[in-house]
């Protein structure tokens, strides 16, 4: 999808329009679950980064609020996580339906609904002002192939074996339930389909990212392998992010 100077005047106004009534710059999420599963620990002294709430053994970090959207328009992505290669690495096929969980302003999901044009795209996020983003940029383009869906904490909110590909980029570690994220996500998807992750390097101290918001292979790895997905590979094209892709047994 190419971006006009149209779309990124749209969108400006878009955002201008709602800046007015926005305060504070992280998503608050909705109370934690009374009865906390065993695989997660709570602890009151904690990163400030962080929500205090820990999965095998890493601080889950807070969730970027929909106030710096506009962080996830930056023209410095273009650059940072090559969107265009990032997409085509994807080997995403015309009929393909593929999930953005995390969607954001739909950064990602509108450029692969131009590659799934007999396909569907859902874009995936708990927040809805989110959405609202971009449902006006989805009118403003006329596209008709990106489907809006607004998840829980726990779950993306998707039917049963639907998918062909679940992306998540720079959102993974912002989960606040990423187990049970995860096995929602693992239900969606159909036999063989693949979950694609961008993270940002935590084994290279330079990445001038905040600790929290960045992981290594490792744990990636042991996450999503704990809710049987299998790894397939890590592409290590990106000037930062790992591109670690895995697959759902047949």
């Amino acid at each position: 999808m190419k971006i006009s100077h149209k779309y990124l005047a749209s969108f400006a106004l878009f955002i201008a329009a709602i800046a007015f009534l926005l305060t504070n710059f992280t998503y608050t999420p909705l109370a934690l679950a009374q009865d906390t599963p065993s695989y997660y620990r709570e602890k009151a002294i904690h990163n400030p980064d962080g929500i205090g709430k820990y999965y095998m053994n890493r601080e889950i970090a807070r969730v970027m609020g929909h106030q710096a959207m506009m962080w996830l328009e930056r023209t410095s992505r273009q650059t940072e996580e090559k969107p265009e290669t990032t997409v085509a690495r994807l080997d995403l096929k015309p009929d393909d339906v593929v999930a953005d969980i995390g969607a954001g302003t739909g950064y990602f999901s509108f450029r692969m609904a131009d590659q799934v044009p007999q396909g569907k795209v859902y874009a995936v996020d708990i927040q809805p002002e989110m959405l609202e983003a971009i449902a006006f940029l989805k009118a403003e383009n006329n596209i008709t192939n990106v489907e809006t869906v607004l998840g829980a904490e726990d779950q993306p909110n998707l039917p049963p074996e639907s998918i062909d590909l679940a992306l998540m980029v720079d959102a993974y570690h912002e989960f606040a339930y990423p187990r049970e994220m995860m096995e929602g996500i693992v239900k969606a998807l159909k036999p063989g389909a693949r979950v694609v992750l961008l993270e940002y390097r935590k084994e290279n101290p330079m990445i001038m990212i905040k600790p929290l918001h960045k992981m290594t292979q490792k744990q990636v790895k042991k996450e999503l392998q704990a809710v049987g997905l299998e790894w397939q590979g890590t592409k290590e094209f990106l000037p930062e992010q790992h591109f670690l892709v895995f697959s759902k047994p047949v």
